[in-house]
């Protein structure tokens, strides 16, 4: 869990930015604009454990790092705002519990997969038995399974997203039928109308030729 910043985290954080260097800010402008653009964690390089604490604390460096006002990096302005997008949609509980829901979705398929791996690997299997399930906490911890869980919740979020799209281009297909069926409507009620006004314009010109 993140905890408060204290007058000594701003004294070091100001410390820490005095010795920055404009190549690493350049560095950080390109690491953020480089970042898988669904994936808020990515931006503010935290794991997807973070508390909400964790996020602000994170994003007031990064942020004060990319600050077009300290960085010169042309593209700063854009990691900048990357940054800000990211943090807003962390704090907001029913954007995070969206992506984390993915999170957990990824993480059950890659434990899914490795189950499938460990019945094939006898030792792994009875060391896992052994361990009572520590084996598995210790492998998730690892770079290896961190990595495999970021390219899958990437996988994940980036078919959610193509499915979202999908679902919103028929809305707008529907919508557009259902406008253009509105409007063949409106033409034929109005084609009507002129025919009956005209109809009724010639009347006494009828009326006059059946008796004369």
């Amino acid at each position: 869990m993140g905890e408060t910043a204290t007058p000594d985290d701003d004294l070091l954080l100001k410390t820490f930015f005095a010795e920055v260097s404009e190549v690493e800010r350049d560095n950080e402008v390109a690491r953020i604009l480089s970042c898988f653009k669904l994936n808020p964690f990515e931006y503010l390089n935290l794991p997807f454990d973070s508390s909400p604490e964790d996020v602000k604390k994170q994003y007031r460096k990064l942020s004060l790092l990319v600050h077009p006002d300290k960085c010169k990096h042309p593209q700063a302005k854009e990691a900048f705002g990357a940054l800000a997008k990211a943090q807003q949609l962390l704090l907001d509980q029913q954007e995070r519990d969206y992506i984390l829901s993915q999170v957990m979705a990824a993480k059950d398929e890659l434990r899914a997969k490795r189950k499938k791996q460990l019945k094939k690997d006898t030792a792994s299997k009875i060391k896992s038995l052994v361990d009572e399930g520590k084996y598995e906490q210790i492998h998730e911890r690892s770079e290896e399974f961190q990595l495999e869980l970021k390219l899958k919740v990437r996988e994940i979020l980036t078919e959610q997203e193509w499915r979202r799209r999908k679902m919103q281009m028929r809305i707008s297909e529907e919508e557009g039928r259902l406008k253009k069926d509105e409007e063949e409507q409106k033409e034929m009620w109005k084609r009507k109308r002129e025919h009956e006004e005209q109809w009724e314009g010639t009347r006494e010109q009828r009326v006059r030729f059946l008796y004369f």
